[in-house]
């Protein structure tokens, strides 16, 4: 018997869709998000339909998988899902609303937007966010066992990161290109630096600590 670190990995797959799909809960859709942690910027989340008949191969949790492979992912799931949607929740609607919130309210915009009316959802995670256009239920570590949530996972993930690095560009002092406003050493070290930029979370303690300084 292999020992346990020499397991193999488990993949995503679409036994939960399918088991939708025979209950007559078509079209459904994966939501997930990403961008909780960081210092700066947004929280991205993402709903996708995929097409039963077309799935992109390799589909996997976006933390998984190397920069370069989740953005020729991101290009395949466009090119075969039925329906993709993307909603920002900015800083400053995190700060308003804390980002537990505003995550969930990120979702909630995200499954709107789908140009196919989803049945049902599969949000990742162990909350259902409130006021979906649809039924749902919560998959905990969903982007790990759902095909529908690891390409949202996907999606999100890319998104916001194209978003940083557009912030990196205008707010070149802190880094965003390397961290992605993570709260890294060389971010914690830039913020006391420089002070926190408009895209900073200013509810976040070590942001609200360099706000004090300033």
């Amino acid at each position: 018997m292999p020992s346990i670190s020499r397991l193999p990995t488990a993949k995503p797959d679409f036994v939960l869709e399918r088991a939708l799909i025979q209950r007559g809960l078509w079209p459904a859709a994966g939501v997930d998000e990403a961008g909780r942690g960081p210092l700066a910027g947004p929280v991205a989340a993402a709903a996708v339909i995929l097409n039963p008949g077309n799935l992109p191969p390799g589909l996997d949790d976006s933390k998984k998988l190397s920069p370069a492979r989740r953005d020729a992912l991101y290009e395949e799931i466009f090119a075969r899902a039925l329906a993709v949607s993307v909603s920002l929740a900015p800083a400053g609607e995190i700060d308003l609303l804390n980002i537990r919130a505003a995550s969930l309210l990120a979702m909630r915009r995200a499954l709107a937007g789908l140009a196919v009316e989803p049945v049902h959802a599969l949000i990742d995670g162990n909350a259902v966010p409130p006021g979906l256009v649809c039924g749902a239920q919560a998959i905990i570590r969903g982007d790990a066992r759902s095909l529908s949530i690891a390409a949202a996972s996907i999606i999100a993930k890319v998104t916001r990161d194209r978003a940083m690095l557009r912030l990196d560009r205008e707010y070149p002092l802190y880094g965003f290109a390397r961290h992605f406003g993570y709260p890294t050493a060389a971010h914690r070290s830039a913020l006391a630096a420089h002070g926190p930029c408009p895209f900073h979370r200013a509810s976040f303690a070590p942001v609200r600590a360099a706000l004090t300084r300033s």
